[in-house]
């Protein structure tokens, strides 16, 4: 195989990342060359507006039919509405409403902003089973802890988000939600055999792929039973076995980025490039700093391993045919519209309510500051729009005391995020329920930890429209349809 033919097999499974709202010369120039696309971050300044954004990625398709990447979605994990936080619930609000044609429209809607701005590839749904309530990484991101309810949901976002012309990606193979490691920093275990993994993990992914998901992300997780100590994205037994020989799953397999320490941490970027495709993989999310030189090392790498007989160029060739399969599906028009509406009308549907939670007027509401984990990223998030006094709280350093000074005469609100990860939280929020029970929590993560107090809301998620449908419940205002229209999206490729 000449030289040339062998770099273009290799450039057809890299996705790119660069800085910036502009396209840079290399960035042209590799796709020109037949880099299979980019993965669009908002930290590196890609996402500043939807505007800019449709004028970054048609710069892009000026220089190839681009795969153009995205992780977004459509809750606390959003690069469109990074500076507002989303207007659609993510999933564990869709799961609690539980309702697969509400998910269904808003995956639908999600995938006709994103078509409008020129993203045809898009890192969602999790498919994941959340069981782990300690996880750190998933949480609010999967639709349940429930299989079941979990593959109907698949379903219906799969179906949404491909109607609008976006390819899907199920993610994260063979499943993160029994973790409570973050894979960014270290390799999580899932400690389940393979009976366990088969009704409960596998239950979604099966799902995805009958609904026919155009593609599926692996995790950098390990499952002894599967894959022993090697991650699941440098597993074969993990992709060319259970994926695709006992799953049958044909289409495309896209790896988690491959900056993340779980996948290159004792490798570097290079080598797990080559063992990722070795095992399977089709495309290489290579992360949001790899920029033209590592893009470079990277390719000479992947180069080098053929050349030593170490990843076969059939296998490439594999990966290269799938890639264009995908392509050839991206290059069918489809139609949807933009529907924000339907954002609103889930997160109101999937509030739930213990007791009766109105506020008098200028409450005193304080914010619990909770991290985010590097998946979310700093998105804004809590009731601060609606209440511009709010008080954000570091409840590690908070006096109970001082704090229900402010309060005194004034009804308070307390909002949280998975305060069952805190325990700084559960006891600054104990301390103040011990002296004001009438205090009105509002749990913006999931709802694991519920004290005895006389009003509780839960939320499933910090979205903007979650917060917005809070701030309704708790009466800070009153409710009103959000005003919005609808954008036709009906671009091909």
């Amino acid at each position: 195989m000449s030289d040339l033919s062998l770099e273009k097999l290799v450039n057809a499974t890299l996705l790119v990342p660069f800085p910036g709202a502009a396209a840079p010369r290399w960035v042209l120039e590799a796709l020109e060359r037949g880099v299979s696309g980019v993965t669009l971050f908002a930290i590196n300044g890609n996402v500043p507006g939807a505007g800019q954004l449709a004028a970054l990625t048609a710069e892009l398709r000026q220089a190839s039919d681009a795969l153009v990447s995205i992780d977004e979605e459509g809750g606390d994990v959003t690069r469109l509405a990074h500076e507002t936080g989303s207007p659609y619930p993510g999933s564990a609000a869709l799961g609690a409403l539980d309702d697969p044609r509400v998910t269904r429209r808003v995956h639908r809607s999600l995938g006709a902003e994103l078509r409008g701005a020129g993203v045809n590839l898009d890192f969602a749904p999790s498919a994941d089973v959340n069981t782990a309530n300690d996880n750190p990484i998933i949480g609010t991101r999967a639709f349940g802890s429930d299989p079941e309810l979990v593959s109907r949901h698949i379903t219906a976002a799969v179906t949404g988000l491909q109607e609008a012309g976006v390819a899907a990606c199920a993610k994260h193979f063979p499943g993160h939600g029994a973790t409570t490691q973050d894979s960014h920093l270290e390799i999580p275990t899932v400690d389940a055999d393979l009976a366990l993994l088969d009704r409960r993990e596998m239950v979604p992914f099966r799902a995805a792929i009958a609904a026919g998901v155009q593609s599926i992300m692996t995790a950098h997780l390990r499952v002894p039973a599967l894959t022993g100590a090697t991650p699941a994205t440098l597993s074969p037994a993990a992709i060319t076995g259970l994926l695709r020989g006992t799953l049958g799953y044909d289409g495309v397999v896209v790896t988690d980025a491959l900056d993340m320490w779980a996948a290159s941490g004792t490798t570097g970027i290079p080598e797990a490039a080559v063992r990722a495709l070795a095992a399977g993989a089709d495309l290489l999310c290579l992360g949001s700093k790899e920029y033209e030189d590592s893009v470079r090392a990277i390719r000479a790498h992947i180069v080098e391993a053929v050349r030593e007989g170490r990843l076969s160029a059939e296998r490439l060739e594999e990966a290269a045919a799938r890639i264009a399969r995908l392509r050839r599906w991206l290059a069918v028009p489809r139609t949807a519209e933009v529907d924000r509406a339907i954002g609103l009308e889930a997160a109101r549907g999937a509030v739930r309510v213990t007791g009766s939670p109105s506020v008098t007027p200028d409450p005193l509401v304080l914010e619990l500051q909770a991290p985010s984990n590097i998946a979310v990223g700093p998105v804004p998030w809590g009731l601060a729009p609606w209440a511009p006094d709010a008080v954000p709280v570091d409840a590690e350093t908070a006096d109970p005391a001082v704090l229900l000074t402010r309060a005194t005469g004034r009804s308070l609100v307390v909002v949280m995020r998975d305060a069952h990860r805190y325990p700084g939280h559960r006891a600054l929020v104990s301390s103040l329920l011990a002296a004001r029970p009438d205090a009105v929590l509002v749990e913006m993560g999931l709802p694991v930890w519920r004290p005895e107090t006389s009003a509780y809301v839960a939320t499933y998620g910090a979205t903007r429209a979650n917060a917005h449908a809070a701030a309704e419940v708790i009466g800070l205002i009153s409710r009103e349809p959000e005003a919005g229209g609808a954008i036709t999206s009906s671009e091909a490729g």
